[in-house]
């Protein structure tokens, strides 16, 4: 059974930082692309960054210099860095494994608030 667990979503003030974790278990984690996803309210998800099995990251413009996107093949875990969080950041986090056949996994989804 394929699980990809998100955690470290929570509440922080403009200007904080937050470490989002993504474990996965089920599948050749090396195989897969990864990446992290967001949802607003009323908006449709987003692609926040991706880590490819070659280890090419891509980032959204509104995070590029903020966010960093890191995997850890041995604990089959990806990583998301963010600092100087914005309110415009407040959404929630999906964790996202995309197999070369094209097949997805999606995690649950971790809130994130940011807000004075």
């Amino acid at each position: 059974q394929v699980q990809l667990e998100e955690s470290g979503g929570g509440l922080v003030q403009p200007g904080g930082s937050l470490r989002l974790s993504c474990a996965a278990s089920g599948i050749i984690f090396s195989y897969y692309d990864v990446g992290w996803y967001r949802q607003a309210p009323g908006k449709q998800r987003e692609s926040v960054a991706t880590v490819t099995s070659g280890w090419i990251t891509n980032y959204a413009d509104s995070v590029k210099g903020r966010f960093t996107i890191s995997r850890d093949n041995v604990k089959k875990t990806v990583y998301l860095q963010m600092i100087s969080l914005k309110p415009e950041d407040t959404a929630v986090y999906y964790c996202n494994a995309h197999h070369p056949t094209g097949y997805d996994h999606w995690g649950q989804g971790t809130q994130v608030t940011v807000s004075s």
